[in-house]
């Protein structure tokens, strides 16, 4: 059927199936190692609790029939498992079907997660993993050749994450507007990586180039994604470029790295087989009628509910980062409308004196991280994603943010909960808990060439005030009512 597929994309489909089953395996590893505290049976936003009131309807997943740790670890290491074969090959072993429910048992895994993980969830590359995770189904394996329109909705995806982010920019903050946003992005983003520092000392002229050329790849290449060949080849190799530029400057979970994986499903496969020097190439044995009724059925449904995405891109309130439905299907995507020109952290620190006084040696429990001691350089950690760290970021924003979580969290430091102490890198009371926490706000700038120089530090930091003032376990109970 030459009309239905792709044959010369094999090696785009090759890529993008492997490497989103390596995304998928951080993303279930990082499930794994995080859930206990953050959304265990005694985790600070508890799974039972949460089902108890979210209908199936609002939250299909696996947990809504039955949850325990034990079956949230063997779901999340079986995705682990999983993953880990599908980035081996095991997909292209096996007939067509059991490849194709192979990957919808990750998606309906990952799902059953995102579904139930609340606030420590609530990210965009998580809709982003299971959209093209569900798209990831369709694609075919070795005995089919790619579907044509599967590798559209792949582009029509990625059109939507770019476009969409370019949109909320220019709509959003002024400094978009005037090129002056990365004058401060490289400072005051979430997660900065260790050549955050550096980037954000590049000269002005350069930030504003970088400006610019971020709106011309959000806003002008996606539509060179629907162009012909080598058009399309281009679009997506300069969306590669500046998703790599975003890899190299932060930490960005995986969102940079599906949205690679994308634009290599608009790469002509034959051609880059070619550059490559790869002459071997799968020899599909044919197109099943089933499985051609099932990928137009798809089609028409992820047309269909990319309506709401379509009507928010266009809508002077558009919103950002929006699932329309419980499965995480039709998205729309967008980041950083507004980009902060100072930088806030919360400072966590603890006393084990029975009362503290103006004399108290306070002493400071360290992030793997987010920014805490100003001589330690930023590490990088994408595409695992530290979720404690980044909404330690948005609690430092707005208290919002750490509705529900917070007290929660001091409460386990201050019994030394041993789940809660792994997601940090460092408790300074490692015997016996402290009797007092304290959460402190501190202003945080990078230093100057010269400061770092004289002091060793990447980081000057002035503090604000706090956000709560010393709490024993007593005080902790009393607020978390």
């Amino acid at each position: 059927m030459e009309w239905f597929t792709a044959p010369d994309y094999w090696l785009s489909r090759l890529v993008f199936h492997r490497g989103l089953a390596a995304v998928y395996l951080v993303a279930f590893l990082a499930a794994a190692r995080q859930f206990r505290p953050l959304i265990g049976a005694r985790g600070m936003l508890p799974v039972p609790r949460f089902v108890r009131y979210a209908p199936f309807r609002r939250a299909p997943s696996l947990f809504q029939l039955h949850y325990s740790d034990r079956f949230f670890a063997l779901v999340a290491w079986s995705g682990a498992a999983l993953s880990a074969a599908m980035v081996a090959g095991v997909t292209d072993l096996v007939p067509l079907w059991a490849a194709m429910l192979l990957w919808a048992v990750l998606w309906m895994l990952y799902l059953s997660i995102v579904n139930v993980g609340q606030a420590w969830y609530a990210f965009g590359w998580e809709s982003l993993l299971l959209e093209a995770g569900f798209l990831a189904i369709f694609l075919g394996n070795d005995h089919t050749a790619p579907p044509v329109a599967v590798l559209w909705l792949a582009r029509w995806l990625l059109f939507r994450v770019e476009f969409g982010a370019g949109l909320i920019k220019l709509r959003g903050d002024p400094c978009w507007r005037d090129l002056t946003c990365l004058y401060y992005h490289h400072e005051t983003q979430p997660m900065p990586g260790p050549l955050s520092w550096f980037f954000h000392h590049l000269p002005k002229p350069l930030h504003r180039i970088e400006a610019a050329a971020n709106h011309c790849a959000q806003l002008v290449v996606p539509f060179g994604l629907f162009a012909p060949q080598p058009v399309a080849s281009v679009a997506a190799g300069i969306i590669v470029g500046t998703q790599l530029w975003l890899v190299l400057s932060g930490n960005f979970a995986w969102l940079n790295w599906v949205t690679i994986l994308l634009a290599v499903t608009a790469i002509d496969g034959s051609s880059a087989a070619d550059l490559l020097r790869l002459s071997e190439s799968p020899r599909p044995s044919g197109t099943p009628p089933w499985f051609v009724a099932l990928v137009l059925a798809t089609t028409v449904l992820m047309v269909c509910l990319s309506y709401p995405a379509v009507r928010n891109m266009v809508s002077s309130h558009q919103q950002m980062n929006a699932s329309f439905n419980a499965y995480h299907l039709g998205n729309a995507y967008g980041a950083f409308g507004s980009v902060g020109r100072n930088r806030h952290e919360l400072v966590i620190e603890g006393t084990d004196e029975p009362e503290p006084t103006q004399r108290t040696a306070w002493q400071e429990y360290e992030f793997k991280g987010k920014p805490g001691d100003p001589r330690r350089l930023p590490r990088q950690w994408a595409p695992y994603h530290l979720r404690l760290d980044w909404l330690m970021w948005f609690a430092a924003a707005s208290p919002f943010y750490a509705r529900g979580w917070l007290i929660p969290f001091l409460q386990r430091l201050l019994e030394n909960d041993p789940a809660t102490l792994r997601l940090l890198r460092r408790c300074p009371f490692p015997d016996n808990p402290p009797k007092y926490v304290a959460v402190r706000v501190y202003e945080y700038r990078f230093t100057t060439r010269r400061e770092l120089l004289r002091d060793r530090a990447w980081w000057h930091r002035t503090l604000i005030g706090e956000l709560i003032p010393p709490i024993t376990m007593q005080n902790a109970d009393f607020r978390s009512r």
